[in-house]
């Protein structure tokens, strides 16, 4: 049955807490997140701290004695795992509280305390890989098969071995350990000072609305109807980034030096080898598809000048990339109707599934709504393995932001649903799967979605919506990849990454994209900057698998809602699964064969039939 009181949804503003930096104070607490959950009180986490802490030493008790014998190798690899699980919970407590606000430096100082231990931690215990690999593996495999506890390490242990040849001397892993007390300084910094410190400029709109442009704000209004208040939405956020240039480009070279750092003590070739080998990723996988996407931006370029058209645009700016494409249509969403939308896209993956996202809803596992100091962006944290993973949201009420948040519960129910069936030892997936379930999820949200509307503008803008998809995270993650890719190469070629250098690289690779030399799309000149807005190239090259995921999440979601035979159990099975097997192998099992080339070209052409149909809507109303 259709949903008439949908259509409706299409004319209607609401009022959302005003969209703005309000103070926490002010938002109804069934829309922040319990994080009582983890710790009753701060009182509670000391004492959890304290007692944690007290446990570090017997590391020490193992040195010497890891391979004696079956019951030996579990006793070290249990004490092991049920410290990394303990860690992780007074981590997400102190993260998590420092996300809410990250102008509170008690909960910062409560994170850098963290780091310290776990540093002290992990030098001590660096003795586990060098001493381990110092037996064979026909002796760590008999240990396993003459006892089945150990059977939940085995994939840690045959990755140790497969690591052997980057694995150091124990005084050398001693050292690389001690220095993650200053490699992780460069985010930390970054992450202060943008979302903390960083000054917000405020404008006034054509309205006369004064709106202060932080990241949410910027995100909001960056879509507005208006082109002139986005042009001045635009030219004033990217002018206050230029502003701190030099200071950006030193936080993020600082991150890249730490990546090469541990890259040449570890005899990689490559950062980017560095990064996944360890994940049993072949670095062509990440060439080929940077190779993919640009022999396809002639794709990319079609959606551009479809969205040109559409728009009766003269010239398409970068400005432009985020407005309404259908005048007149602004759809909006207060937070309580996009869980009722959510949980009705939701329904092809049965009543388990939904009855678990309703408790995440219900018992407070999201924090909603942007607040003064709070993080910017969206994020699921999945590491409290004994409780619940935890959503961070800055709701604004746009259509992408109900897509946000279905997209970060696909990555809730992936943590969720791997905690629940794993060992804590294979509860933890790759990232090179992490961004399947999310996007798998938006599929379903907007196949849902379309369904439910009837008028032909509104409709139109939807497919348009789905284009969206395809270009921001096909394409322009992909950019983002290459981007990440070209500044590790240059800083290993010895090139000093100042801000005006990544800059330049960036700009160059953006027009390259944006067909800017062809006409296809004026990229505006302060747009060199955004690199400087993107807290992922401090992840490690991460971004890519936005892109790769999506090619992996469309054919998953085509076959569930085709009913294809065993696909949704295959589908539930492989969010079951967490790290068990490796990701490519994981990703075969559900019905994706990655390393097919045809996986990239049906969903190329999955865009051109998108972009047939639009054009064909657009040439019957003379468009």
């Amino acid at each position: 049955m259709r949903k008439k009181w949908f259509f409706a949804l299409v004319f209607i503003f609401v009022c959302l807490l005003g969209f703005g930096q309000i103070d926490r104070s002010e938002v109804d607490e069934k829309y922040k997140w319990n994080l009582t959950d983890i710790y009753p009180t701060y009182e509670s986490w000391e004492q959890a701290k304290e007692a944690f802490v007290a446990k570090l030493d017997k590391i020490h008790e193992f040195k010497g004695t890891l391979t004696q014998s079956a019951d030996r190798l579990l006793e070290a690899l249990e004490y092991y795992s049920d410290i990394g699980n303990e860690v992780s919970r007074l981590y997400i407590y102190a993260s998590l509280n420092s996300a809410s606000d990250t102008r509170n430096m008690k909960y910062s100082g409560m994170v850098k305390e963290l780091q310290q231990i776990t540093a002290d931690y992990s030098a001590n215990a660096s003795f586990f890989r060098p001493e381990i690999l110092a037996s064979e593996w026909k002796q760590i495999d008999g240990f396993i098969k003459s006892e089945p506890k150990l059977k939940p390490y085995e994939k840690g242990l045959k990755d140790l071995f497969r690591l052997n040849e980057h694995t150091l001397s124990e005084p050398e892993e001693k050292i690389l350990a001690l220095s993650g007390m200053i490699t992780g300084n460069a985010y930390s910094i970054y992450n202060t000072f943008k979302n903390a410190e960083m000054p917000n400029p405020k404008i006034t709109l054509n309205n006369g609305e004064v709106v202060e442009l932080s990241s949410a704000g910027y995100s909001k209004y960056r879509a507005t109807e208006n082109r002139a208040d986005r042009k001045l939405v635009f030219e004033t956020f990217w002018k206050k980034y230029q502003k701190y240039q030099a200071s950006l480009g030193e936080m993020l070279y600082g991150h890249v030096k730490g990546n090469l750092y541990k890259t040449k003590a570890r005899n990689y070739e490559s950062s980017l080898e560095s990064s996944l080998f360890p994940k049993s990723i072949p670095v062509d996988v990440y060439h080929s598809h940077i190779e993919n996407v640009n022999k396809n931006l002639p794709s990319f370029h079609r959606y551009l000048k479809i969205k040109k058209r559409m728009m009766g645009l003269d010239t398409l700016e970068y400005l432009d990339l985020y407005a309404p494409t259908v005048k007149g249509i602004d759809m909006q969403f207060t937070y309580d109707e996009s869980q009722n939308i959510i949980l009705k896209s939701l329904e092809p993956l049965g009543d388990d599934y939904t009855e678990v996202v309703k408790k995440a809803f219900n018992e407070r596992w999201i924090d909603v709504y942007p607040t003064q100091g709070k993080r910017s962006g969206a994020f699921s944290n999945g590491s409290f393995y004994d409780g619940h993973p935890y959503i961070l949201l800055n709701f604004n009420g746009l259509y992408e932001d109900v897509s946000t948040a279905t997209h970060e519960l696909g990555h809730t129910m992936h943590s969720y649903l791997s905690n629940k069936n794993q060992p804590y030892a294979t509860s933890r997936y790759e990232i090179f799967v992490a961004e399947v379930a999310s996007t798998f999820n938006e599929v379903l949200l907007f196949n849902y979605v379309l369904n439910t509307l009837e008028n032909e503008d509104v409709k139109l803008s939807f497919l348009m919506t789905r284009l969206k998809a395809f270009g921001l995270t096909l394409f322009r993650q992909t950019q983002f990849a290459e981007f990440e890719l070209k500044i590790h190469e240059a800083a290993q070629k010895g090139i000093p990454l100042t801000g005006e250098k990544l800059s330049e690289i960036y700009t160059e690779i953006v027009n390259k994209y944006y067909g800017h030399d062809e006409g296809v799309c004026k990229v505006n000149d302060y747009i060199n900057m955004e690199w400087a807005y993107i807290p992922h190239f401090y992840y490690n090259f991460y971004v890519y698998q936005y892109s790769t995921s999506f090619l992996a999440a469309n054919t998953l979601a085509a076959r569930v809602l085709s009913k294809e035979d065993g696909a949704l159990e295959s589908y539930l099975e492989f969010l079951s699964s967490g790290g068990s097997d490796y990701p490519i192998e994981l990703l075969k099992k559900a019905g994706v064969d990655f390393t097919n080339p045809e996986t990239f070209s049906k969903t190329i052409e999955l865009m051109n039939n998108i972009m047939d149909e639009i054009e064909k809507i657009l040439d019957e109303k003379g468009i």
